[in-house]
């Protein structure tokens, strides 16, 4: 199986928070000629979808209202799982930090961000699967 939205373990998604999400798009677009695809959001800034030969790879957003001005933009990465409220559970037994709840993202799927032990954060995912 080589399709990463559904392969436990595989990086799937990447994401771009930022401050300047413009002077994100036009730097991202002249410097790697990634096509960017507006998508609608309910209630909020438009998230940017990246891709590349017509695939969707990745997503640029403003950074959440609730992040402290103090945290610079950043990149983030997703990894597939199959339960993400299972891997929640687990990951807090082996210490790690919850940054974002298990949250479901309408017509996507349902994610936890979370701090590992030794300081790093990443994001798992499970998809929608049409």
């Amino acid at each position: 199986m080589d399709n990463r939205f559904e392969t436990t373990g595989d990086f799937s998604w990447t994401e771009l928070l930022t401050r300047d999400v413009e002077g994100a798009r036009k730097f991202y677009k002249a410097l790697l000629g990634w096509e960017l695809q507006d998508m609608p959001m309910t209630g909020g800034e438009p998230y940017i979808v990246i891709k590349v030969s017509g695939e969707g790879v990745g997503g640029i957003m403003a950074m959440p209202s609730q992040v402290p001005a103090s945290v610079p933009s950043h990149w983030g990465s997703y990894v597939t799982v199959k339960d993400v409220d299972a891997v929640a559970k687990k990951a807090r037994e082996l210490g790690a930090e919850t940054i974002v709840p298990p949250t479901d993202i309408p017509n996507v799927g349902r994610f936890f961000t979370f701090k590992d032990p030794q300081g790093a954060i990443l994001s798992v995912i499970s998809y929608k699967m049409k």
